[in-house]
């Protein structure tokens, strides 16, 4: 699963599905889902990101949140926040070709004691990097998990991938949560082809997105609010947590947190 690990909320990035598929039965997406990568996106790194290279907004998002940030980074590209998992490929294509990443040693935050277990407790076949930082960023290299953050592809109990739903922790930090109405169209329809070619070919990567779906239905049901959606079909909703379902909405009108409530 390709999704940078939150530092203080661990259990957004790891995700294990065993006791999730214990008792479901597992979808034949290679017979419901077209897709035009063949084989294993995966296999073909540079042509995976060539096909996800679209900017999450018009404006630089970055400059919105990286004053709210003590560090003064945007909040996406500073590992202290979130510590990007990438596929073993990924990784292996990376090294080859740029030196923005090395692997993550676990001390690049002093103040943080928590990564001696994070590699020890990713999905197997991923790998934590940590970059050289904004400034130095190179986004022809950018990781699938910094090009599709904050989002993640939701994916409904009757096992549909719906479209773009945010990680929920963020939505304090990140600009973007607050302004979903800015989301260019390019990057959703580059977001959906994407997953739809790793979904044919990755059932596992598949599962552990139904699995971290069901993680958001319980806490929005928890805190009593619907998910906001950006369909694959181009437009908004609001997701019922319990029923799933779907409330067209104004994507202006979506709730704002944190510093930026004041924006319209």
């Amino acid at each position: 699963m390709s999704i940078p690990c939150l530092m203080d909320k661990l259990g957004w990035c790891i995700i294990e599905d065993s006791n999730f598929r214990k008792d479901r039965g597992r979808v034949p997406l290679m017979e419901r889902i077209s897709f035009q990568i063949q084989p294993d996106p995966l296999k073909d790194i540079s042509k995976l990101y060539g096909r996800f290279n679209a900017s999450i907004a018009v404006l630089d998002c970055g400059r919105k949140c990286a004053p709210f940030n003590p560090s003064g980074k945007p909040v996406c590209c500073d590992i202290c926040h979130a510590i990007p998992a990438v596929y073993n490929d990924e990784w292996n294509y990376l090294k080859k070709n740029t030196n923005l990443w090395h692997l993550w040693r676990g001390d690049e935050c002093a103040e943080l004691d928590e990564s001696a277990h994070l590699q020890d407790e990713i999905p197997e076949g991923m790998i934590l990097l940590a970059c050289k930082g904004p400034a130095l960023c190179q986004r022809g290299y950018r990781a699938l998990s910094c090009r599709q953050f904050p989002f993640f592809p939701y994916v409904s109990t009757d096992y549909r991938f719906m479209g773009l739903a945010y990680e929920w922790e963020f939505e304090e930090q990140c600009w973007v949560i607050s302004n979903l109405h800015k989301v260019a169209k390019s990057y959703r329809e580059e977001f959906v082809a994407v997953h739809d070619a790793l979904f044919a070919q990755r059932q596992d990567i598949f599962d552990n997105y139904a699995y971290h779906s069901e993680r958001m239905r319980l806490r929005f049901m928890e805190i009593r609010r619907r998910i906001p959606l950006l369909h694959r079909n181009g437009k908004d909703y609001l997701v019922s947590p319990k029923s799933e379902h779907l409330s067209r909405m104004n994507p202006s009108q979506y709730p704002q947190f944190g510093p930026y409530q004041v924006e319209k």
